[in-house]
């Protein structure tokens, strides 16, 4: 029986980025795969028995599979850069507990389930949970297929070249049938559980989040010929709307925008853009509001942009309404885990995906520094273990 500290250190070695720190683990990478190999060898090792759906997505059945099992998991991929728990850790503690329900010779009433999902941060293909949202048609199929990561490869060919067969990617009926109730252990990516109390929560909601791409054009030149009262730079105007985004977010309460990517274009040192591309991501409890703030950041988008002898474009890539879990669920985990505090979060995770169709619950495990998204990111190896105890409980529970 190995411990989640245990099955995490034995991957800390895959992925490493020299370059950024911490971990980069896109979809379909070389050490997103290996994890993959990974999962599917300690699966097996367990008498799981394992198979890849026509989306992408890894089962992994204690049981044979049936219609209205329990299913837990969450997934392996990474945002550039990113920590050591964000996904890994919720894999791991499935693992993990199941070995704990084994050791206390659980015979299990319903069939179980581990899941992994891919794309779940949307670092190659700009849309976050892009397996579950394919596996519930939460994502229009055309558009999936189309997507584009930063070398031109589309989503249908890099399936295609991972054994999966782009006419049968999209809604599956039949899977999601198999999903009787969802339960999702995550590292908690706030400061909710600070650094005393309880080490574990559980779920309440989730804040509704999208991302835009805000394209600005203007012309591109001589860096050294042009001078700078005949210059139409997008990178100038670039610059003036990050600083807007931050001040539009900053007035309306609750709510968080982030310019977390921005690419110009051609990108020479001594070359002025002729475009420049940045990547919005904006959040607030109330879509109403997130639809506001989105329109007052175009708004001054446009403004900038003008003032700079440039254009902008707005496109929505993706975007999830605010999502509560399923209260009965919710109340159940609650009650074997006496004692585990509620906790919102405005992290998007799968969970929040497949709610809006099975009933779906969360866990999570604090994070001392409350930093994520980053190699900082950090839990003790005694909150760990005790995730995969309060998971095996849970689970142990509902079957």
């Amino acid at each position: 029986m190995e411990t989640v500290n245990q099955l995490l250190d034995s991957i800390k070695d895959v992925g490493r980025d020299a370059v950024r720190g911490g971990y980069s683990r896109a979809v379909y990478s070389t050490p997103e795969l290996d994890l993959r190999h990974w999962f599917i060898e300690q699966a097996q090792q367990r008498g799981l028995g394992v198979e890849t759906d026509r989306n992408g997505i890894i089962w992994a059945w204690w049981g044979k599979p049936q219609d209205g099992a329990l299913v837990t998991g969450s997934h392996l991929d990474s945002v550039p850069g990113g920590g050591a728990f964000d996904g890994p850790l919720g894999v791991a503690s499935a693992l993990a507990a199941v070995d704990i329900l084994n050791s206390r010779g659980l015979e299990p009433g319903r069939s179980l389930a581990i899941t992994v999902f891919p794309e779940e941060e949307g670092s190659r293909f700009g849309v976050a949970c892009l397996g579950s949202r394919l596996l519930t048609g939460a994502i229009d199929v055309d558009k999936a297929l189309n997507l584009r990561d930063v070398d031109g490869n589309t989503f249908a060919d890099v399936a295609r070249g991972n054994g999966m067969d782009p006419r049968h990617v999209g809604p599956d009926p039949e899977t999601m049938a198999r999903i009787g109730d969802f339960v999702e252990l995550h590292v908690e990516q706030g400061k909710g559980l600070g650094q005393g109390g309880p080490a574990i929560a559980v779920g309440s909601s989730i804040l509704g989040h999208g991302r835009w791409k805000l394209s600005v054009s203007g012309q591109g030149n001589h860096a050294g010929t042009t001078l700078m009262a005949d210059r139409a730079d997008p990178m100038v105007a670039a610059a003036q709307i990050v600083v807007a985004v931050r001040d539009a977010a900053a007035k309306q309460p609750d709510a968080r925008a982030t310019v977390g990517r921005l690419t110009p274009v051609p990108g020479g040192t001594n070359v002025i853009a002729s475009r420049v591309d940045l990547w919005l991501d904006a959040r607030h409890p109330d879509d109403a509001v997130t639809a506001q703030l989105i329109e007052s950041i175009y708004r001054a988008a446009r403004e900038i942009a003008a003032g700079e002898g440039c254009t902008v474009s707005l496109t929505e890539e993706s975007y999830s309404d605010t999502v509560h879990f399923d209260p009965e669920l919710s109340r159940r985990v609650g009650e074997l885990l006496p004692g585990a505090p509620v906790l919102a979060t405005g992290a998007g995770h799968d969970a929040g995906v497949l709610a809006g169709h099975v009933p779906s619950a969360m866990l999570f495990v604090r994070n001392p520094s409350g930093i994520s998204h980053s190699p900082e990111e950090y839990v003790a190896d005694e909150d760990a273990s005790a995730g995969a105890v309060a998971l095996a409980d849970v689970l142990e529970g509902l079957l």
